[in-house]
C-alpha cells in the first residue's frame, strides 16, 4: 500500500464505534472487561508499554484453549452457498471480475465483538456483488494480525460472502519493523512455520475463511523473500486443508525488498503461484493490467484471480478511475475489482449523519446513480458494481424469512411496538437482504425506495416506498430458488402510512427472457391495510421453483406512503426449542457476561430482554453466539434482584419459550 496515500487511519479509524470506556481508575473485575476483537503481533512486541486500552499479544502464544473470549468471537453461521440469476441488466456479466473490499470495520483496539450501541456505524448490506471481505486493520503500536469479529463473519456468511483476516507488516514510516516480519516466517526445529499452523488454527476457532497477507516492511534481502515464499506455501496447504483461503497483496517482492508492481509480473508471481489470489497495487495501469491478465493464463490461472486495486478512502464514488482498463464495456473483463476502504460512504458524511444518510450513500456506491440497477445511467461516470458485475442471492431454502433488519437501528422493535428505544449495531443479527436495490418496473413516475428507520415490524428498519404511483409499479425484492409444495405459503408484513394503495404479491416461477428483463411474474392479491398486520397468500395453480419474488403497488389514492416490514415463505411454522442453563458467568457493578447452552435445531439468533418489575420486556440485545456481554445496567426503583429471559429465535422469527436468569444487585 502506498505510504503516501495512507492516512493514519489503523489505530483510530471508528473509534466512534467502540463503547464508552469506564473511567480511568474505576474498579472492574477483569473476567467482566467488555469484550473486543482480537488482534495480535506475530512474536515480538515493540519497546516501551502498550498504550491505555492496548493490550500486546503473541500469536505464537495463542491457544483457543486461552482465550477468554473466544466465546463470544467466534462466528457460527456458516457459509452459505449462492447462485446467479439471469443479471438485471445488460452490462452486468457473471463468470467475469469478482469484488474484494477491504474495509476497516473500527479500530485495531476496543474493536466491539458483538456490536455497540450507536446506530452509526458501516453497516454493509450490499453483499450481493462482493466475492471477499478483508477485515482491514493493523497498527505498529497494537498489532498486525486480525481477526474478524463475529457479526462481521456471519452476516458476510449468510450472503455467501468469505471474510479474511489481516495480517498487515507495516512500512517503516509507520512503525514498522523487519523483525516483525522474520517473526512471521520463523522456522521451528523441524523445519515448519510454527505461525503458519497458529494462523489456520485461529481461523478455524473463529469462524472465518482465511488470511489476506500484506508485508510493507522494508528492508528485507533475498533469504527473507524465500522465507516468505516457504512461509506463504504452507500456509495456503494448511489453509486449504481446512477449507480457507490465501491472498497475497502486491508489496514483497522475491527478492525480499518492498516494491509495489502495479502488476503480476517476475516480482511477484511466485507469491501468486502459492496464494490462491493477489491484490493488484493501485500503480497499475491499462498496459499492466493487461500485461497481468496474459500472465495469469500462461500461468494456468484466472485472471480474475487478480484484484486491481481501486482505492476509495478519499473520495469513494466521486474518485476517477480509469474502468475500461478492469471493466470495459463491450469487451471481457481484465480483471477483477480490490476496492480499498468503501467504507467511506460513511465516513465522508458529517457528524449527525443518520442510517438514512449512509444508505443513500453506500447505495450511490454500489448501485449507481440511477439507484435501480435494473436501469443504470450511461452518463455516470461512477461506474457501480451494479452496472458491470451480476448480483448472487442465498435464498434457496425453505422456511425462509426477512424483516429487512440492515443490523443496526435507532429502536429495536418487536411485533410493530418499540422494545428498547436506544441505538444499536450488531451486522449479526442482519437478514439476508434483496440483491437488487432497488429495481422498480413501472411506465410512470419511479416512487422512492429506501430502507427506512423510523419505524419497523422487528429489528431495526423496514422497506418504505413513496411516491405519486400514478402508474402500477412492481418492485422486485427478491431473487431465490425455493421449491413450491401444495402447502406452501408467503406471508407479506405491510402496512400503509399515507394515501391508498392496492397490493399484489408478485411471484415468477421461471427467469425472465433474458438480461433486464421483467420476470414472469404472476399477481396474488393481498389485503391492504393501514396498520401493521400480516398477509399470507397460499400459492395457488403454482408449481415447481420460485425464481422472484415482488410487490405490484397501485394508487388508488396518492401520494402512497406503504410499508413492508416482513416477507416471509414456509410450509410450516415451527418454533425453535428453548436454550438452556442460562447463566451469569462475570458481574462487575451492572457490566454482565451471560452464556447459554445452544438450543437444539436450527436456530438463527437469539435474543436476551430484561423483565422490568411491572411485567414488561426490555431488549438488551441479539447475538449469533452463545454468549453476551450487557454494559451499564442498573437496578430499577426498589428492585433487589434482575430477572433476564434468553430465547432461540428461527428463521421465521418465530421465538422459544424463555429460560431465566437473576441477578441479585
Amino acid at each position: 500500500m502506498n505510504p503516501s496515500r495512507r492516512t493514519v487511519l489503523i489505530a483510530g479509524t471508528a473509534a466512534a464505534l467502540a463503547p464508552a470506556r469506564p473511567a480511568a481508575g474505576a474498579p472492574r473485575a477483569a473476567a467482566a472487561n467488555p469484550p473486543y476483537a482480537s488482534y495480535w503481533y506475530p512474536d515480538s512486541f515493540p519497546a516501551g508499554s502498550p498504550d491505555t486500552g492496548v493490550t500486546w499479544r503473541s500469536l505464537k502464544a495463542w491457544r483457543a484453549a486461552d482465550d477468554a473470549d473466544l466465546a463470544l468471537n467466534a462466528a457460527t453461521v456458516p457459509l452459505a452457498a449462492r447462485f446467479t440469476p439471469t443479471p438485471a441488466n445488460t452490462t452486468a456479466r457473471s463468470g467475469q471480475a469478482r469484488i474484494q473490499a477491504l474495509v476497516s470495520f473500527g479500530p485495531t483496539s476496543a474493536n466491539p465483538s458483538q456490536g455497540s450501541g450507536t446506530a452509526d456505524s458501516y453497516a454493509l448490506t450490499h453483499w450481493a456483488y462482493l466475492d471477499e471481505l478483508v477485515f482491514w486493520g493493523g497498527s505498529a503500536g497494537e498489532g498486525l494480525i486480525l481477526a474478524p469479529n463475529a457479526p462481521i463473519v456471519d452476516a458476510a456468511h449468510r450472503h455467501g460472502v468469505p471474510v479474511l483476516g489481516n495480517i498487515f507488516l507495516p512500512p517503516v514510516a509507520y512503525g514498522g519493523q523487519l523483525q516483525w516480519t522474520r517473526d512471521l516466517v520463523q522456522k521451528d526445529a523441524t523445519g515448519h512455520y510454527p505461525l503458519a499452523d497458529r494462523l489456520v488454527a485461529v481461523a478455524a476457532a473463529y469462524g472465518f475463511d482465511g488470511w489476506f497477507v500484506n508485508a510493507e516492511t522494508s528492508g528485507g534481502n533475498t533469504a527473507l523473500g524465500t522465507a516468505m515464499r516457504g512461509f506463504l506455501k504452507e500456509l495456503k496447504s494448511l489453509a486449504a486443508a481446512k477449507g480457507q483461503r490465501v491472498t497475497w497483496y502486491d508489496a514483497m517482492t522475491v527478492n525480499g525488498t518492498v516494491s509495489w508492481q502495479g502488476a503480476l509480473n517476475s516480482q511477484n508471481q511466485a507469491f501468486f503461484q502459492t496464494a490462491d489470489d493477489m491484490f493488484v497495487d493501485f500503480r497499475w495501469s491499462a498496459g499492466t493490467l493487461a500485461s497481468s491478465g496474459q500472465k495469469a493464463a500462461q500461468l494456468g490461472r484466472s485472471r480474475y484471480e487478480l484484484w486491481a486495486g481501486v482505492d476509495v478512502e478519499s473520495n469513494g464514488s466521486d474518485s476517477y478511475v480509469n474502468w475500461d482498463a478492469i471493466v470495459p464495456t463491450g469487451k471481457p473483463h481484465v480483471t477483477s475489482i480490490g476496492f480499498y476502504r468503501p467504507e467511506w460512504t460513511r465516513n465522508h458524511l458529517p457528524a449527525g449523519r443518520t442510517p438514512g444518510d449512509f444508505h443513500a450513500a453506500d447505495d450511490r456506491f454500489w448501485t449507481g446513480r440511477s439507484l435501480d440497477p435494473s436501469r443504470p445511467d450511461g452518463t455516470d461516470g461512477w461506474r457501480a458494481p451494479a452496472v458491470s458485475v451480476a448480483d448472487r442471492s442465498t435464498v434457496t431454502r425453505v422456511p425462509f424469512a426477512s424483516v429487512f433488519n440492515t443490523g443496526h437501528g435507532l429502536r429495536w422493535y418487536e411485533d410493530g411496538a418499540v422494545t428498547s428505544d436506544l441505538p444499536w449495531n450488531h451486522l449479526g443479527l442482519q437478514d439476508r437482504l434483496p440483491s437488487r436495490r432497488w429495481t422498480v418496473r413501472t411506465a410512470g413516475q419511479r416512487p422512492e425506495v429506501t430502507f427506512d428507520f423510523a419505524d419497523a415490524w422487528r429489528g431495526g428498519s423496514s422497506v418504505l416506498v413513496q411516491g405519486e404511483l400514478d402508474q402500477p409499479a412492481v418492485l422486485d425484492v427478491y431473487a431465490t430458488r425455493l421449491p413450491i409444495t401444495a402447502d406452501t405459503v408467503v406471508e407479506l408484513t405491510h402496512r400503509t402510512d399515507a394515501g391508498g394503495v392496492n397490493v399484489e404479491l408478485a411471484v415468477a416461477t421461471a427467469e425472465p427472457g433474458g438480461a433486464g428483463a421483467t420476470p414472469p411474474y404472476t399477481y396474488l392479491p393481498v389485503n391492504s391495510v393501514n396498520t401493521w398486520q400480516t398477509s399470507t397468500v397460499r400459492l395457488t395453480g403454482l408449481s415447481g421453483t420460485v425464481h422472484a419474488l415482488g410487490v405490484r403497488l397501485t394508487a388508488t389514492d396518492g401520494p402512497v406512503r406503504w410499508r413492508l416490514g416482513g416477507l416471509a415463505v414456509r410450509d410450516t411454522a415451527p418454533a425453535p426449542a428453548a436454550p438452556s442453563d442460562p447463566r451469569i458467568t462475570a458481574a462487575s457493578g451492572g457490566d454482565l457476561r451471560f452464556a447459554w447452552s445452544a438450543a437444539p435445531g436450527d436456530v438463527r439468533h437469539y435474543e436476551l430482554h430484561r423483565v422490568l418489575p411491572d411485567g414488561t420486556r426490555r431488549f438488551l440485545g441479539g447475538t449469533c453466539q452463545r454468549a453476551y456481554f450487557v454494559a451499564g445496567l442498573r437496578p430499577e426503583q426498589g428492585e433487589s434482584a434482575a430477572r433476564f429471559e434468553v430465547r432461540a429465535v428461527g428463521e421465521l422469527y418465530t421465538a422459544s419459550a424463555p429460560v431465566t436468569v437473576t441477578h441479585t444487585w
